[in-house]
C-alpha cells in the first residue's frame, strides 16, 4: 500500500475516533441533563453504574444528587414534624385559654366590686397570651415553610379598605382619625397574608398614637408598589429604628402599651416571603411611617 493509502486510512481512523468520541460525549451530556431534570423534579434515584461505560464525572454527579435527594427528603420530614408540632400546640392551647377567658368573665360578673379589677386583669392577660400564641404559630409556620404564600397580580384597594374598616371602631374609641386614601395601585401579593401584615402595621400605629391621625395610602413605582401606614405618634429614635422588626422587641416608650412585640416581625416575614420588604421612617416627636414594598403589578 502506498503512503497515500496509509495517510487516507489514518485520516479515516481519526475521523471515526472523533465521531465516536462526539457521540459518547453527547450521550453523556444527555444522561447528565436527565439526571439534573430528575433532581429538579425531586424524583432522582441513583442507579447501578458501570465505570467502564460512564465517566467518573457522571458517577460523582449521581452520588452528589443522591445525597441531595436524601437531604431534601430529610428536610421535608423535618418540616412535616414541625407542622404537626405547631398544629398540636395551636390545638392544645385553644381550649385552656378559652376556659380561662370564660371563667374570668364569670368571676367578674359575680365577684364583689373590689375584686373586679383582679378578674379584669386576669382576662386581659389571658387575651394577651392568646394573641401571643396566635402570632407565634403564624410566624413559626412561615419560618418553617409550612405555610406557602401565593402572590398574584391584583389591586391593593379592596384589601386596604377591609383592613381599615376592621380597625375603624378602635380608632374611633381612641379619638383618632383613621384615614384611607383611595388608590388604584396594583401589586403582586398574597391577599390574605398581605392583609395580615397591613393589619399589624395599622394595629401598631393605633397602639402608639395617643392623638391625631393614622393614614393608610399606596403608591406605584416602576418595580415596586408601596403601602404606607403613617401616624402622628411620638416617633422613635434612629437607634431604635433598626430594632423595630426584631422578634419581641418593644421600644422604651412603648413598655406600658399593650402588645408583645411580634406584629412587626411577622409583617416583615410576610413581606420578604413574597419578594418585598418593609422600611420604617421616624423622627422623635414627628410620628412614624412604615412602608411595605411589594413587587409591582403594573
Amino acid at each position: 500500500m502506498t503512503s497515500a493509502g496509509f495517510a487516507f486510512l489514518a485520516a479515516l481512523a481519526f475521523l471515526a475516533a472523533l465521531l465516536w468520541e462526539r457521540l459518547r460525549t453527547r450521550r453523556l451530556l444527555r444522561r447528565l441533563n436527565q439526571m439534573l431534570e430528575e433532581a429538579a423534579r425531586g424524583d432522582f434515584r441513583e442507579e447501578m453504574f458501570d465505570e467502564s461505560l460512564l465517566s467518573a464525572v457522571e458517577t460523582k454527579l449521581s452520588h452528589f444528587l443522591s445525597a441531595t435527594a436524601a437531604s431534601s427528603r430529610n428536610l421535608q420530614e423535618e418540616r412535616d414534624k414541625i407542622k404537626s408540632l405547631i398544629a398540636d400546640i395551636s390545638h392544645q392551647t385553644k381550649t385552656p385559654i378559652a376556659n380561662v377567658l370564660l371563667y374570668a368573665q364569670l368571676l367578674e360578673e359575680q365577684c364583689p366590686e373590689d375584686c373586679r379589677a383582679y378578674t379584669a386583669a386576669l382576662g386581659e392577660q389571658a387575651r394577651k397570651l392568646q394573641s401571643l400564641i396566635d402570632a407565634l404559630v403564624k410566624t413559626s409556620r412561615l419560618e418553617a415553610g409550612v405555610l406557602v404564600l401565593h402572590p398574584r397580580p391584583g389591586p391593593l384597594g379592596p384589601m386596604l379598605e377591609e383592613a381599615a374598616a376592621q380597625f375603624a371602631p378602635r380608632a374611633a374609641e381612641k379619638g383618632l382619625d383613621l384615614v384611607l386614601e383611595p388608590t388604584e395601585v396594583r401589586a403582586v401579593f398574597d391577599p390574605k397574608w398581605t392583609a395580615e401584615a397591613v393589619c399589624n402595621l395599622i394595629d401598631n400605629a393605633l397602639k402608639y398614637t395617643p392623638a391625631g391621625r393614622v393614614a393608610v395610602s399606596a403608591r406605584a413605582y416602576q418595580l415596586f408598589s408601596r403601602i404606607d401606614v403613617t401616624d402622628t405618634g411620638p416617633g422613635v429614635t434612629e437607634e431604635e429604628l433598626g430594632k423595630l422588626f426584631q422578634r419581641f422587641y418593644r421600644g422604651r416608650g412603648a413598655l406600658d402599651a399593650e402588645g408583645v412585640g411580634v406584629g412587626l416581625y411577622l409583617a416583615r416575614q410576610i413581606a420578604e416571603g413574597q419578594g418585598g420588604y418593609i422600611k420604617a421612617f421616624s423622627r422623635p416627636g414627628k410620628g412614624t411611617r412604615f412602608s411595605l414594598f411589594l413587587p409591582s403589578g403594573n
